[in-house]
């Protein structure tokens, strides 16, 4: 038979085969929708378990049980110190309070591990030490340091009557810093024009693309000086005679415990259990560190991990007709 004696496709034949090929991809569309239905209701189902178990343990760790023999109040400092962060004042504070509120308490050791933070924050904290150290002077106010007790934190821990430290831990950066980046070389090499406008004649003192200057700088510089002076005069206060008269002590220098020992930075090697143990005579600690209600944290992490997981779901999918 000939090439030219080849039927060609009839107009019915390609229709029906155009809709065959529609229906088969919606049959196959609507099938993986109802997978994703199906997988999604049982991540669902599981979430809602987790949520109901997470409000009975929350339910649980509200019972608390009442304290009624002597022992060890503690307050923790864990992490950089600041308004937002896991350590502020307001929780801090609200520790310290609870603790000298319980008689049973025969002492309160401030466990420190921080690298410092907001100076005011870490002010808030000393004065609040000193305030209820002279309402309660019958209550031992004890800091020991566990890794790091740097600069904020060594201001907050200036106001206990003693602190202790390991002989590895990181001691003192008694300083202010204040830092950023310039970009001015930068942006005239790459032909950017900056456009800064401003109310008031300084309200660009510290942008990042423009000259800083020596107008600019001095002030700064008297501002840090002036909150350094705050800081050593805490730290005099604090700790009185025991300090050296090593000049590198507020040059914001660290050093390790036994090195903070000999410049009258710590007063003695030891950890928690060991001042509570045997400076306290109460081997029991009780924890008063104000802790974010377990359900809180929960339904945040959920909210995120629900976020999450509708976004790569519905954000990721594309349209399976073309």
């Amino acid at each position: 038979m000939a090439e030219t004696d080849i039927p060609a496709p009839t107009p019915g034949a390609q229709s029906a085969n155009w809709e065959r090929q529609l229906l088969e991809r919606l049959a196959l569309e609507h099938l993986k929708e109802k997978r994703r239905a199906r997988r999604w209701g049982m991540v669902f189902k599981f979430l809602i378990l987790l949520y109901l178990v997470a409000v009975f343990i929350a339910y649980q760790a509200g019972k608390v049980t009442p304290i009624t023999g002597k022992h060890t109040a503690l307050v923790e400092i864990d992490g950089v110190i600041g308004p937002g962060n896991e350590v502020t004042a307001d929780t801090v504070i609200s520790g310290l309070r609870s603790a000298f509120e319980e008689k049973n308490a025969r002492g309160l050791i401030l466990r420190m591990n921080s690298p410092g933070g907001s100076p005011v924050q870490s002010g808030y904290i000393n004065d609040e030490i000193m305030r209820l150290r002279g309402d309660r002077p019958d209550l031992p106010v004890y800091a020991v340091i566990s890794d790091i007790c740097a600069s904020g934190c060594y201001y907050a821990a200036a106001a206990a009557e003693k602190i202790y430290a390991d002989k590895a831990s990181i001691v003192g950066s008694i300083g202010v810093l204040m830092d950023n980046f310039g970009f001015v070389d930068a942006i005239k090499k790459l032909g950017i024009e900056r456009r800064l406008l401003v109310a008031g004649e300084h309200k660009g003192i510290l942008d990042p693309f423009s000259p800083m200057s020596p107008q600019a700088r001095g002030h700064a510089q008297d501002m840090l000086d002036q909150i350094h002076e705050q800081f050593i005069s805490r730290v005099q206060e604090g700790r009185g005679d025991r300090l050296s008269d090593e000049p590198d002590i507020f040059s914001g220098l660290f050093w390790t415990g036994e090195q903070a020992k000999e410049l009258g930075l710590v007063d003695e090697l030891g950890s928690s259990s060991f001042v509570a143990r045997e400076i306290f005579e109460a081997e029991e600690i009780i924890d008063y560190t104000p802790k974010r209600d377990i359900l809180d944290r929960f339904v945040d992490r959920f909210g995120m991990a629900l976020a999450k997981a509708l976004q790569l779901n519905f954000g990721t999918q594309a349209s399976p007709l073309r």
